[in-house]
């Protein structure tokens, strides 16, 4: 039920840093904001990875291939750690793809890690 309060965020509970999947989807006819975009996005990334945050990044091609040229993505996808659910929620708002509208939803969810180890 979106809008609802986590259980945790009811209960002003604080845990410890648990990994989130930030799942976007991008607006049609974005490719030109999404590669103008990309140095900001790409430096806030580097940022998780230097302290040792970021899991995985990456775009999802509209097609099947590595470079999708003109067809472009279809979003991107993040697996980060972050202290809540809001502080995930918070960074992926803050966002330079969100800000250049090139992302039509964003979907943060609370991730658990199993494999690989």
């Amino acid at each position: 039920t979106a809008g609802l309060p986590l259980l945790t965020e009811r209960l002003n509970v604080s845990c410890t840093p648990m990994w989130y999947v930030i799942y976007s989807r991008d607006r049609p006819g974005s490719l030109q904001a999404r590669g103008e975009a990309r140095p900001r996005h790409l430096a806030r990334l580097e940022a998780l990875l230097d302290q040792g945050r970021l899991l995985l990044a990456g775009p999802r091609p509209a097609i099947d291939a590595e470079d999708p040229g003109p067809a472009g993505f279809q979003g991107s996808l993040v697996v980060a750690r972050f202290d809540s659910l809001g502080a995930a929620r918070d960074w992926a708002e803050a966002d330079p793809y969100v800000a250049a509208g090139v992302c039509d939803t964003v979907e943060v969810t609370p991730f658990r890690r199993v494999l690989p180890r």
